[in-house]
């Protein structure tokens, strides 16, 4: 059948109609689409100013918010170059400039129209809380160094602060159990659910200058002053968590030196916990410059004494237990030590930081059972430090501690916290959970996130772009009807 001049102009239309209706359709979906993509996304940026360096997260959430919480993830992480800021006591100055390096990554990592409203906050720990002991000039100089170069950023500066023990390990707690998906999941049937509270894990935090444990206890926590609250997705939270100054790793193991020099009845000291054949000269001045260490120096000693060691880790134990007060908690089930209210441990924990640190040199993070951990720390401490230097090249400076931090560690954890032979594999040693790093600040822009508003779509717009697309696909559609029914009149007709 051969179609005339006048249907073939019909069936082109008829062509055009369709056309135009499938455009409408592809448009509409795009506008439908656009509609329903969360809003802009949100940036943070939080400085770690630990006790031996300082690091930088961003961080980057959705801002339309779950239950007033957002969605957090890592988007990147600088370590700033040089010690932590609290080393720079003579010279405030170097403590701001030392951030510029990492300041600047991340200005780059966040697009320049977000910038203005973007948090910065730089939380000091346990470094700037001893030097605020020591000399509370010296700390607010740094702060005041701090603040003018980060201030200078075109972000939304939150300030620089001591960050509270306390708050310390309760953070990290969040951040621990937020990316292993214990706060919130995302549900198969795409909504985001809270898990059961049972499943929350414990959080064992070891820095340089301080430790923290926090966990969520069996039954009511009988000391408030240990006790952290908070709301996050729309429910409340609850934990233990104290924080121990003086008992970081470094510290804990400057205390222990100095401990070791007071009693030295000869111009030698004999170090249990160094390897056998370690020798060194140990200058004296530094050692009583931190405020962890009480004693005054022996007025009938040099500035600068040789060192022995004699890897004796029996002895090292002794020793190390010296730096404790367990007979404060004789008796008493909700004691750690020094006489600190502690419930019994419970659950699951995540060891991190300078646990993990420590544990994986030792190869001892693959779940171990603790006589096997126990068995290998004593024999490391036993080896010469000949061999251990050839087994090891390039570890030092940190080489000839881990004897001493391994058996540190295991003291606190069994004798300090209460684990046991029973409780021990409940202790997982990581460096990073959920592809973030394990620390104090994802928790610290979790909790933030409640305070920044999510951007909701101006009033009205949504509607108006529903009444558009209605518009368009009825007027489409409309046409086409139009078309087709004179292309099969017009058919009928020649039939």
């Amino acid at each position: 059948m051969k179609l005339t001049v006048k249907e073939k102009v019909i069936v082109a239309l008829l062509g055009v109609a369709v056309a135009l209706g499938l455009t409408a359709l592809v448009l509409a979906l795009a506008q439908v689409a656009s509609i329903l993509l969360p809003a802009d996304t949100k940036f943070g940026i939080v400085f770690d100013a630990g006790s031996s360096h300082t690091s930088l997260f961003v961080y980057r959430w959705p801002a339309d918010k779950e239950n007033d919480t957002g969605v957090v993830s890592q988007a990147l992480t600088c370590r700033v170059k040089g010690p932590g800021i609290s080393s720079y006591a003579s010279d405030p100055a170097q403590a701001g400039e030392s951030l510029r390096g990492c300041l600047q990554e991340a200005l780059a990592a966040v697009p320049e129209a977000q910038q203005q409203q973007t948090p910065l906050f730089l939380g000091a720990t346990a470094g700037m809380r001893l030097l605020s002991q020591k000399n509370s000039s010296q700390a607010g100089h740094i702060f005041a160094a701090v603040s003018d170069v980060l201030g200078l950023a075109p972000v939304a500066f939150w300030g620089a602060e001591l960050l509270a023990g306390q708050d310390e390990g309760a953070l990290g707690w969040i951040t621990i159990n937020y990316v292993l998906g214990l706060l919130v999941k995302y549900s198969f049937s795409g909504e985001w659910i809270r898990p059961p509270e049972g499943t929350l894990v414990g959080a064992l935090d070891m820095g340089g200058a301080s430790t923290q444990i926090t966990f969520v206890p069996e039954g009511p926590i009988r000391d408030q002053s240990t006790q952290a609250s908070f709301r996050l997705y729309g429910f409340e939270h609850r934990v233990y968590t104290h924080s121990y100054l003086c008992y970081g790793r470094d510290q804990a193991l400057t205390r222990l030196l100095a401990r070791l020099v007071q009693s030295s009845t000869a111009p030698l000291v004999r170090h249990p916990c160094y390897h056998g054949g370690y020798v060194d000269t140990l200058s004296l001045a530094p050692l009583y410059e931190s405020p962890c260490v009480q004693a005054a120096p022996r007025p009938d000693f040099p500035p600068s004494l040789p060192v022995e060691g004699t890897g004796n880790p029996g002895a090292c134990v002794s020793a190390i237990r010296e730096l404790f007060n367990f007979s404060s908690c004789r008796g008493r089930q909700d004691c750690a030590f020094n006489g600190v209210y502690q419930p019994p441990v419970r659950g699951q924990f995540y060891a991190f930081s300078n646990f993990y640190y420590t544990f994986h040199f030792l190869n001892l993070t693959a779940g171990q059972p603790l006589a096997k951990v126990n068995a290998t720390v004593w024999e490391f401490c036993q080896k010469p430090w000949k061999q251990v230097e050839a087994s090891w090249p390039g570890q030092q400076p940190w080489l000839r501690d881990y004897c001493a931090s391994g058996l540190y560690l295991l003291t606190l954890l069994l004798e300090g916290y209460g684990f046991s032979e029973e409780t021990w594999p409940s202790i997982a040693f990581r460096k990073q959970a959920g592809g973030a790093d394990i620390g104090w600040t994802l928790g610290y822009m979790l909790n933030l996130t409640n305070m920044v508003p999510a951007e909701a779509p101006a009033p009205g717009r949504a509607q108006s772009q529903a009444v558009w697309v209605a518009g368009v696909v009825l007027v489409a559609l409309t046409l086409a009807a139009v078309l087709a029914v004179a292309v099969a009149q017009l058919l009928w007709r020649r039939d």
